[in-house]
């Protein structure tokens, strides 16, 4: 109704105008008989009240629709009344529905095959890097262990590669299921025993081997591995230790790694899980593509376990993930 008023606010005040007008040049011209002008002026208020009450039930569906927020997309198609423009609405409406139908059914469709293709291509590489693992499996010279170094990297970049290719259907390939945290952390730290050794750092497992926690094992591998990779990288050399531990507050439980490396600048820690950001940092680490820590992030958002960033340059860097219970896990939410 408020809509319906203010829309013929205009069309009321111009016909009480010229009512106005009328009655007064009746007047100049000598007119005095007051009751039949002001009778003229009831009529003719009379007739646009009478085709305002006629146009507000004709077009009442129609401001109404105009006047409350859709809660879908296929509630803006209903019809929204038999009149002219409400009519015209509607078709104009369902038109650009069907091309936005069309559109995003077209997206979709090339989405699906950029993952495909991302997929078959992650697989087709893993063949020939199984094969260079086994080329240098038995040999113990400087050069086999270049080669078995520059294959782990490119190990991890193909797995990078294939879980953010993953992400946006994340829901589909979850299995949430109780997980020991030490036993967690320490499959995640066995599988970077190589990359310990070479970058002169080491694991510190902390954690209590009671801490059970509700999550997705395979996902959860995936951040802990991305953060673990970062920590050995900025911590390369330093002969310090990178510490997991967890503690138990109320109902959650707070999983902790910390490294105690080169740090992160504090004029880069508002955009560190922003996708391809690399910072200071990214310019004396070549290998650093900024998409680590942004796929951390996405992934513990899937899986509502908050993530916390503590940093001091110089000092190294801490990072906390909070899993919850197992109430939350009633649903996926959607990012």
């Amino acid at each position: 109704m408020k809509l319906f008023l203010r829309d013929h606010l205009v069309l009321i005040a111009v016909h009480m105008i010229q009512l106005t007008l009328v009655l007064l040049v009746y007047v100049l011209d000598g007119f005095r008989d007051w009751k039949t002008g002001l009778y003229a002026m009831f009529l003719g208020l009379f007739v646009l009240a009478a085709y305002l009450v006629y146009k507000y039930a004709t077009h009442r569906d129609y401001y109404a629709r105009l006047s409350r927020p859709l809660e879908s997309l296929d509630e803006s198609v209903r019809p929204a009344g038999k009149a002219p423009v409400p009519q015209a609405l509607g078709e104009l409406l369902q038109s650009q529905y069907r091309h936005y139908r069309e559109q995003l059914q077209e997206e979709a469709h090339r989405k699906q095959e950029h993952l495909t293709f991302i997929h078959q291509w992650v697989h087709q590489m893993k063949t020939p890097l199984s094969v260079i693992h086994l080329t240098v499996q038995e040999r113990r010279d400087e050069q086999a262990a270049n080669i078995r170094e520059e294959a782990e990297r490119l190990d991890r970049g193909l797995e990078t590669v294939l879980y953010a290719a993953r992400l946006e259907s994340m829901e589909q390939d979850m299995q949430v299921e109780p997980a020991r945290l030490r036993e967690l952390a320490g499959s995640v730290i066995h599988e970077h025993k190589r990359l310990f050794i070479r970058s002169g750092v080491f694991p510190d497992n902390r954690i209590d081997e009671d801490l059970t926690v509700e999550t997705d094992v395979k996902w959860m591998r995936f951040v802990l591995s991305q953060l673990l990779s970062n920590a050995i990288k900025y911590s390369a050399g330093s002969g310090e230790k990178i510490t997991f531990a967890a503690v138990r507050q109320g109902e959650e439980i707070i999983l902790e790694i910390r490294d105690r490396g080169v740090g992160i600048p504090a004029s880069d820690m508002k955009r560190v899980f922003r996708p391809f950001f690399t910072g200071e940092n990214g310019r004396t680490f070549r290998e650093s593509t900024g998409m680590g820590l942004y796929l951390v992030k996405r992934i513990c958002a899937r899986l509502q376990h908050p993530v916390e960033l503590e940093s001091e340059a110089g000092q190294g860097t801490t990072v906390r993930i909070r899993f919850q219970g197992i109430e939350p896990y009633t649903r996926v939410r959607k990012l």
